[in-house]
């Protein structure tokens, strides 16, 4: 996770690699270095001037620490992160603290991400989202935008993660708007606790936040032709059900009877059919086929 703070003036380095070249003078190679260290400066960029679209590459490790500047390239060469939306916070008074600004980022950034590339099972291997967030000190002057990105904690990636929302199908963008929702809600309203004893409350209301969702999905998936399609439909009519009577369980044993077959009606390997009858990407990310691997 990346904060946002003022970007430092890049003189120094600018001065430099401009000595670097005078004494290179005659090498080719430490002047074609230096031309690529030139080159990398001038594309350095505030994290304040980061907007959708961006590719970019970060000043040191993607997903940690306070971030000063990056460097914008052009998407079509190889770079570790893309801005996928960007919104900003309440104005308010006071800093809220970060765990108050990362919890909305996590919250939000996934909605616009999914607006941004809404098949996220099209998305390079490793490419997950993180963001660049206000500190205190940025705070103070004013700073409220959260920019929200596609990065991979290590190695690069070629082209712009951007899909052209108007190449989807009216029944494509349907699936993936309501899968999209389901799978937000799963993940992003589960409860800090690790056990279901622990936080009975929490739980429950992530299996309410679920079903709702499926809710939605379903509605989109009856308006939706095809036999693969159909058979998900009834699949996931009754993973809702169990979603639904976890949500309303009275204890915690009530809660795993109804969860384990809620959970597992949400497998994506079951999807594939769907997906492959609809002309989408049908490899499940690694990530999630680990999970339910488990």
């Amino acid at each position: 996770m990346a904060s946002r703070i003022s970007s430092r003036p890049l003189w120094g380095i600018s001065a430099a690699v401009a000595l670097l070249a005078v004494g290179a003078t005659g090498c080719g190679e430490l002047i074609d270095d230096a031309k690529e260290g030139a080159k990398k400066v001038a594309r350095q960029r505030s994290v304040f001037s980061l907007k959708p679209g961006d590719c970019y590459n970060p000043n040191g490790k993607a997903t940690e620490g306070e971030a000063f500047a990056i460097e914008v390239v052009p998407c079509d060469e190889p770079h570790q992160g893309q801005v996928v939306g960007e919104f900003k916070l309440d104005k308010g008074g006071e800093f809220p603290g970060e765990e108050a600004i990362w919890a909305i980022a996590d919250e939000r950034c996934p909605v616009e991400a999914g607006k941004f590339a809404p098949d996220t099972w099209a998305l390079p291997e490793g490419v997950g989202i993180f963001y660049y967030t206000p500190t205190q000190e940025s705070w103070a002057t004013g700073d409220r935008a959260v920019s929200c990105t596609y990065t991979k904690e290590s190695g690069t990636f070629t082209g712009s993660l951007k899909a052209d929302a108007k190449s989807l199908t009216p029944e494509q963008k349907t699936y993936l708007d309501g899968s999209n929702a389901v799978y937000n809600a799963l993940w992003g309203k589960q409860p800090e606790a690790e056990h279901v004893e622990d936080d009975l409350d929490g739980f429950k209301a992530q299996a309410k936040a679920v079903a709702t969702a499926l809710d939605a999905h379903l509605k989109g998936l009856r308006d939706i032709e095809g036999a693969e399609t159909g058979k998900l439909r009834a699949q996931l009519e009754k993973a809702a059900e169990h979603w639904k009577k976890a949500a309303d369980a009275g204890d915690a044993d009530a809660f795993y009877t109804a969860y384990d077959p809620a959970f597992t009606g949400l497998d994506p390997n079951e999807t594939v059919p769907a997906r492959k009858e609809l002309g989408l990407a049908t490899t499940v990310p690694a990530d999630e086929a680990e999970v339910w691997a488990g």
